[in-house]
This record gives C-alpha cells, sequence and structure tokens, in this order.
C-alpha cells in the first residue's frame, strides 16, 4: 500500500505542481478567446452570449482584471467592425463594477494618447468612436464627450499647423456622429450645433488644390468623385435633417437598456490633443470612390444615396473588415459576405465598389495589390451564382470610363484584371468590347485592351493568347516574344563587325575568358572616330552592339540563361560601359534585340542595375530618350522607370542604416568605459572607437554620396518631363491645336504617378526641386501638378 501511495504522490503530485503554474496562462488565453469571438456565429443570440461574458469577466476581475483591461483595449483598438458588440460588453461591466468602468476609460484615455504620439492615427480614429458609443451604453456622460469633441475641433484655430492635421481632427469628430450623434443632441444640442457650424466654417475656406491628384476619375458623371471630408458632411447633415436615424449600425445595447441606464456614469478626464510636431506624419487627404448607385443594382434592396449615412457606415465597416482579415483571403471573403444587415443591402455590390476603391486609392492601396486579387477570386468563389455577374459589371464600367480615368488606376485595373482572367482560364466576352478595333491604338481602351493581353501573355504564353481572342483583335495581339538578332545570317555580313560576330560567339562556346573576348572586340572600329585617328579609351557603340547582341542572342533560350550570360561576362560588360553614353547605348542594344518581349526587357535592366552594369540615371536618361519615345507610354516602360527609383531608395535606406546601426554600437562602448573602472578594458574600448569611428566616416561619406546619387535621379527625371511637357504645349500652341491629347493625358499623369508613388523621398528635395525646375517661369499646367504634390502634406 504504502508504494502505491508513494508512486500516487510522485505520478500525481508532479503534474499537480505544472498545472499550477499553466493554469493562469491557460485562464488569460481562454479569457482573449472568449472577448475576440464573441459576436461571431452561434447557436445563441449576441445578447445572451454578451450577457453570459459579461458574467464570466465579472467573476474573473478579482484575479486578471489588468489582463481584461488590455484585451478589450487592444479589440476596441484593432476590431473596430465589431465597436458596438464591445462597447455593450464594456456597459454591462462597467454596471457591475463601477471601479472597473472607470479604469477602462483610463486606460482608452492613455492609449489614445499614445497613438497620437506614435502616429497610428487610424487606430486613434476607431478609439475615438469607441469611447463616444460607451455614451449610448451609459459609461461616458455625454457632456463630457462634448467636451473633447470641442478640443479636437479647437484644432482648426491653430495658426501655424498643417491642414491634414485639422482634417484628421475634423474627421475623428464627424466620423463618430452616425454612432453618437442622436445621443450627444439630445443632451447638449446647442453645443453640437456650435461644434457642426465651427466644422462647416473651416470646410469653406479649406484648401482643396490637391483633390485633382488623388481622383480616379477626371468627370463628374455619372458620379462625382468627392473629396472624403465634404462627403462626410453632407451625410451628416442628412442624418441631422432625419433627425438622426440611422438604420445600419447593429446596436446591441439597446435590449440592455433597463439595465444599462441604472449604471453610473463616467467624466472623460480633460483631453487636449497634442501639440503639432515636425515628426507627425498625418493621414493624407482621400477622394471618395463611387462606382455604383441604386440605379446599377437592378434587383433586390435598394443601394442608399451617396449622401445617406448608411452608405459611410456600410462602407466603412467592410473597410474595417478588409483591414482586420487581410492576410488571409478566405476569412476575409468569409467576413465580408457574412457582415450584418446583409439582407437590407445589395451587399455585392458594396464589396466590388470598397474593393476597387482601396485597389484605386491614390498615392497607394492599403495593401499590396496583389491581395485584392486572391480577394475577389476568393468571393467569387463563395458567391458563383451572384458575385462574378457583379465583378463583370464592374469592369464593363470601368471599360467604358477609360478615358477619364486616372493612368496610375488604368495600371492597376489592367494588372488586375489580367491576373483575374489567368484564374478563370482567359475567359471573358471580347466581341463586347470590339467599339476599340475602330479607334486609334494611342486611345485608351485599344491601349488597355493590348496592355491586358500582353499582361496575361507574361501569365500564359503567346500562343494562348492568339487562340482565345477574335480574330479581328489581330491588331491588339502582343508580338510573338522573339529575340531579334541582326547578325543573324549572311544576309547580315555586310553590317559593319559582322566578322567579329562569328569570332564573339566561337569564343563564347569555347568558354573564352573576358580578357581573351576584350582582346578580340579590340580589332572593331569605332564609327564615331576618323580612320586616323588614335582610338584611345573613347566610346565605341559598335563593340557594344556586337559583343551585347551576340551574347544576349546566346542566351536567349530563358531569363537564367540570359542571367548566367550577364554574371559570365560581368566585366567585360563593365568595360565596355565605363561612360555615360556607353550605359545609354547597353540599354539601347537591349531594346532593340529585345523589342518584342518587354518582360525580358523590364528583368534584364533590373538586372544590369543591380550589377552595377548601368546606373539609375542612364536608365532614366534611355526611358526619356528620343529611341523610346515610341514605347514611351507603354506600362512596362514605366514599370521599369518605378522599379529602378525603388531600388535608388532601397540602397540609400541601407546605407543609413548601417550607419545608424555604427552611431548605436559607439553610443553603447560610450556609456560601457564610463560604467567600467578598468584601465586594460579601457584601452581596448579606446581602439575599437577608432575602428567604429572611422566606419562612420566612411558610411557618413557612402550616405551622402547616395543621396546626391538619388536627389540626381529625381532632377533627371522631373527635367526630362518638364522638356517634353514643354515642347508639347508650344507646339499646339504655336500650330493652334488642342494640347489636350491622349499623349498628353498619359504623360502628366506619370509625372503625378511619380510624385505619388514616391512621395516620401521627394518630400526631402522639395526646395532643390523648387528653386531648379518647378519655378514660377514654368507652365502652369505642369506647375499644377507639384502645387498639387505640395497641398497633400500642406
Amino acid at each position: 500500500m504504502s508504494r502505491r501511495r508513494h508512486s500516487d504522490e510522485n505520478d500525481g503530485g508532479q503534474p499537480h505542481k505544472r498545472r499550477r503554474t499553466s493554469e493562469p496562462i491557460e485562464i488569460e488565453d481562454r479569457l482573449e478567446s472568449l472577448i475576440c469571438r464573441v459576436g461571431e456565429k452561434s447557436t445563441s443570440s449576441l445578447e445572451s452570449n454578451l450577457e453570459g461574458l459579461a458574467g464570466v469577466l465579472e467573476a474573473d476581475l478579482p484575479n486578471y482584471k489588468n489582463k481584461i483591461l488590455r484585451i478589450l483595449c487592444t479589440v476596441a483598438r484593432l476590431l473596430p467592425e465589431k465597436l458596438t458588440v464591445y462597447s455593450t460588453l464594456v456597459g454591462l461591466l462597467n454596471a457591475r463594477n463601477y471601479n472597473f468602468g472607470g479604469e477602462f476609460v483610463e486606460s482608452m484615455i492613455r492609449q489614445l494618447k499614445e497613438t497620437l504620439k506614435s502616429n497610428l492615427y487610424d487606430e486613434a480614429l476607431y478609439l475615438v468612436r469607441f469611447l463616444s458609443d460607451l455614451v449610448n451604453c451609459h459609461v461616458i456622460a455625454a457632456p463630457s464627450m462634448v467636451a473633447m469633441f470641442e478640443n479636437f475641433i479647437s484644432v482648426v484655430q491653430e495658426q501655424d499647423g498643417p491642414q491634414v492635421r485639422c482634417d484628421w481632427y475634423v474627421y475623428a469628430v464627424l466620423s463618430s456622429l452616425p454612432w453618437v450623434g442622436k445621443e450627444l443632441y439630445e443632451k447638449k444640442d446647442v453645443e453640437m450645433e456650435r461644434i457642426l457650424n465651427q466644422i462647416e466654417s473651416y470646410l469653406k475656406r479649406r484648401q482643396k488644390i490637391h483633390v485633382p491628384m488623388l481622383q480616379v476619375w477626371t468627370a463628374e458623371k455619372p458620379h462625382p468623385q468627392e473629396e472624403y471630408l465634404d462627403c462626410l458632411f453632407a451625410q451628416v447633415q442628412k442624418m441631422k435633417k432625419d433627425r438622426w436615424q440611422e438604420r445600419h449600425i447593429l446596436r446591441p445595447y439597446i435590449a440592455f437598456d433597463s439595465v444599462l441606464c441604472e449604471a453610473l456614469q463616467h467624466n472623460l478626464p480633460p483631453f487636449t490633443p497634442p501639440p503639432h510636431s515636425e515628426d507627425a506624419v498625418y493621414p493624407m487627404p482621400k477622394v471618395i470612390f463611387r462606382m455604383f448607385d441604386y440605379t446599377d443594382a437592378p434587383e433586390g434592396p435598394v443601394m442608399p444615396g451617396s449622401h445617406s449615412v448608411e452608405r459611410f457606415v456600410i462602407e466603412e465597416n467592410l473597410h474595417c473588415i478588409i483591414k482586420s482579415h487581410w492576410r488571409e483571403r478566405k476569412t476575409c471573403a468569409a467576413q465580408l459576405l457574412s457582415y450584418p444587415g446583409k439582407n437590407k443591402i445589395p451587399l455585392n455590390y458594396h464589396i466590388v465598389e470598397v474593393i476597387f476603391g482601396e485597389l484605386f486609392q491614390l498615392p497607394q492601396p492599403p495593401h499590396i495589390d496583389v491581395m485584392y486579387t486572391t480577394l475577389l477570386i476568393e468571393l467569387c468563389k463563395l458567391q458563383p451564382g451572384s458575385l462574378p455577374q457583379v465583378l463583370a459589371q464592374a469592369t464593363e464600367m470601368m471599360y467604358m470610363r477609360l478615358d477619364t480615368m486616372n493612368t496610375t488606376c488604368i495600371d492597376r485595373f489592367l494588372n488586375w484584371f489580367s491576373h483575374h482572367l489567368s484564374n478563370f482560364q482567359f475567359r471573358w466576352s471580347w466581341d463586347d468590347w470590339s467599339d476599340c478595333l475602330t479607334q486609334d491604338l494611342d486611345k485608351p481602351k485599344p491601349k488597355f485592351v493590348k496592355e491586358v493581353l500582353e499582361k496575361s501573355m507574361r501569365l500564359s504564353y503567346h500562343q494562348r493568347i492568339v487562340d482565345i481572342v477574335p480574330a479581328n483583335f489581330s491588331a491588339l495581339i502582343p508580338a510573338n516574344p522573339i529575340f531579334v538578332y541582326k547578325y543573324m545570317d549572311e544576309s547580315s555580313s555586310s553590317l559593319p563587325g559582322y566578322p567579329v560576330t562569328i569570332a564573339i560567339s566561337n569564343a563564347i562556346i569555347n568558354r573564352s575568358s573576358n580578357d581573351e573576348i576584350l582582346t578580340i572586340l579590340k580589332d572593331v572600329p569605332n564609327p564615331n572616330q576618323e580612320d586616323d585617328d588614335d582610338e584611345g579609351d573613347s566610346f565605341n557603340p559598335l563593340k557594344i552592339d556586337v559583343f551585347l547582341q551576340t551574347l544576349l542572342h546566346m542566351a536567349a533560350k530563358s531569363f537564367s540563361h540570359s542571367f548566367s550570360a550577364l554574371a559570365k561576362f560581368h566585366e567585360v560588360l563593365k568595360s565596355l560601359t565605363d561612360s555615360d553614353e556607353g550605359k545609354l547605348h547597353i540599354l539601347r542594344v537591349v531594346y532593340e534585340a529585345w523589342r518584342n518581349h518587354p518582360q525580358m526587357i523590364s528583368v534584364l535592366i533590373d538586372k544590369m542595375i543591380r550589377t552595377q552594369i548601368v546606373d539609375c540615371a542612364a536608365v532614366a536618361n534611355w526611358i526619356f530618350s528620343p529611341d523610346m519615345a515610341h514605347d514611351f507610354t507603354r506600362f512596362y516602360v514605366w514599370e521599369i522607370l518605378h522599379s529602378t527609383v525603388r531600388k535608388m531608395n532601397k540602397h540609400v535606406q541601407k546605407i543609413q542604416k548601417e550607419l545608424e546601426t555604427a552611431k548605436e554600437k559607439l553610443e553603447k562602448q560610450h556609456s560601457r568605459k564610463k560604467d567600467s573602472g578598468d584601465e586594460e578594458e579601457d584601452k581596448n574600448s579606446d581602439e575599437e572607437d577608432g575602428l567604429l569611428e572611422e566606419q562612420i566616416e566612411r558610411l557618413q561619406e557612402k550616405v551622402e554620396s547616395a543621396q546626391s546619387e538619388q536627389k540626381n535621379l529625381f532632377l533627371v527625371i522631373f527635367q526630362r518631363f518638364i522638356m517634353m511637357l514643354t515642347e508639347h504645349l508650344v507646339r499646339c500652341e504655336t500650330g493652334g491645336v488642342d494640347f489636350n491629347t491622349p499623349w498628353y493625358k498619359n504623360c502628366i499623369e506619370r509625372l503625378q504617378q511619380i510624385f505619388l508613388m514616391h512621395h516620401q523621398t521627394i518630400q526631402q528635395y522639395m526646395v532643390t526641386l523648387e528653386n531648379l525646375l518647378f519655378t514660377a517661369e514654368l507652365d502652369h499646367h505642369i506647375l499644377a501638378v507639384y502645387q498639387q504634390f505640395c497641398a497633400l502634406q500642406m
């Protein structure tokens, strides 16, 4: 017996101890799971789930109060689509435990201050909205919420703050009113009227120079593209006119009104908006994307009007669902389709409009472009009977409005459409778009179809594209992506350098070294020089022609073959391109040889920049050179330019990071030396300091050099834009013709695109740009783009 008892103690005692240490963690995980999942699909009603959860949390408050506070503050910030569910839960807890309610409000205010300090303005917005909904749950007293809103609106009176700062505080107040406007107006109508009057006065005097730069369409018909604050103010004004009635927000607290109205309320501590600081990064203004109205959804529920507050609430909630679940496309699609109140609205139309609104958002979409493609594919799988039809209708509408669509958005549209088609066997009713066949090829519709087919070919192969498209579209089908070798056969024997190509070809086959190749190339005559001139080191275009044409031809089988060829003969290529002219010419040769295969041109140039055969400025100069005039408006050209600028920016950031790391290391060593009294150690430390200081000096020089290169790249790009646009405007004025051609629209919007896509980097060089390029003498059409850009961060 004693032996068994002993083993029982041993066997049972140890696990029991382990369980005791892990039990709090298990309970904390369970609490987190219960709180995060409340309001999701359940056999019981939401109200009974909330009541049950409030009971569980109340029982756990004595031991896990801090954990519960932390979880509730986090979900208020990160799960805004379940805002009213959590505000009701906090209301129920406050009714049962007044002190906990007070601590929660204090935690929320503390968190609001931290998010504003950390430039997390979206999260701060959700916290403000949550606090305002706590008024409905009788947690916060209405007068103190109004006082907080008054403090927010006082920001518009500041003299030296940027407009984007005022915009955020105004938006924070306006976007909370659909939830709490009625309650605040009933309790504090005079003060609320004053707040709305101040907002109206601010909106009237507010600058809106930036709007054209952010609009998806330049035309105001069929749907006006409104600035976001103007649109929201109109929606709130209509709501006020309708006596603050709103029929779309889920309000679970109404069921608990008898319990909640007995609860004691808390006053918000005085909240003063933190002063403006130079490192504050406020959200950029937006333009509201509109694609559908009630006439587009023929059957079923009616779509709310653009100025009804329901439209704002639905769109806001759908944006929040995407923001919370965008990393998991299946979850995101399921959450969107199980949206509460979906039977009261044409949900598929709202979802499609919101997704395209995000995809086309300028300057950048909130998430990577491919996420929207995969999300729409997932939605089509979940709703095969209805969503593909809405998506096809949206695609048709966008195609019909291509003439007035922003060029950056056309890029995103064609990227999405070609990727989407590749997932559905490239099936499309191409005959419906046959109107593009009667138009000039530089017009938006034929251009779009041509680019879509070219992009589709990247995701398939040439013959497949030929087979899927009707025969009458042949003019828009991309060329067969074959290499154009100008030294192909005997008929090319009269070309200068032909004999050398045979020698080069044999040398490559025989695995000759770089030096042996260079020796062969020495015999190539220089067409830029007289016969009796000594060649010296001057640039010889024929050498580049002969060598690179032959090398690329022999490696034309695949990307990998081409990359290996560039790597193997890197030394030869570097010696041929040691001048700016040489770098330009090597790009010309790549273009001539692969002009039927834009993707190959893109990847080869990318590789040449990475291996420093060409530099970023050379690529920019080549794109704007007369050689590229024929392809200047083609999509792949701008893909190359943006990729080049991004590479330059990443290079600068990498060196800056290395410099910061070295400085931090030196600082740590200095503080360690202060704390240590060891002479021997101090001596070693001095040596290390000396080495680090040298490294910092070298890195400082590298950073300055890289920044100078970066600034030069932007100067080259903007200078070339200005020259081309000015020449076009002068030519049109002299000839008495309209300057607003498809080429001009494309070019001016590409200029906008450079500003928008690289706005954070360009802002560092604003003074230089203003002094050297965007001066008052510049044509006002071009200068307007620069002024719109400046207005974005005003």
